[in-house]
């Protein structure tokens, strides 16, 4: 079952990443595998979000996902809805005067799809990877 895990510390209030992560449409500032992203409904636990990323070759790929867990200044997790349905989860903390975000990526493949698993642990090496660019995008913006 491919998982990844990061932990990264951010010089600015949980609530305040907690805000910034909230708003799925901030996702195309520090994710750079993200084309496009829009909210399409809902607030809150229920919100669902259509996305695409960067597939091989630059390729768009359906990556859309509704918010499955929301606790402002603390937690926030999502799944995807599409064909491969990963979930995902930030755990926000406060930590020496700012955040200790964690974000933690699962994926539980069945059947044929478990074929897609050397894509997607690569897809969430990246995922984590990017948490240094929304620490340095949180921080340069205080």
């Amino acid at each position: 079952m491919p998982s990844a895990e990061k932990t990264v510390q951010i010089n600015q209030s949980p609530d305040t990443v907690f805000a910034f992560l909230a708003q799925g449409e901030n996702d195309m500032r520090w994710r750079p595998n993200v084309l496009d992203i829009k909210h399409v409904s809902g607030d809150g636990v229920g919100a669902r979000y259509k996305q695409g990323l960067r597939g091989p070759g630059g390729t768009r790929i359906p990556a859309d996902y509704e918010v499955t867990k929301f606790e402002p200044g603390k937690r926030l997790a999502f799944k995807a809805t599409g064909s491969v349905r990963t979930e995902g989860e930030y755990t926000l903390t406060p930590a020496n005067g700012g955040t200790s975000l964690t974000l933690k990526l699962a994926w539980q493949p069945s059947g044929v799809s478990r074929l897609l698993s050397p894509m997607v642990s690569k897809s969430f090496e990246e995922e984590i990877a990017s948490l240094e660019g929304l620490r340095e995008l949180l921080e340069k913006e205080s």
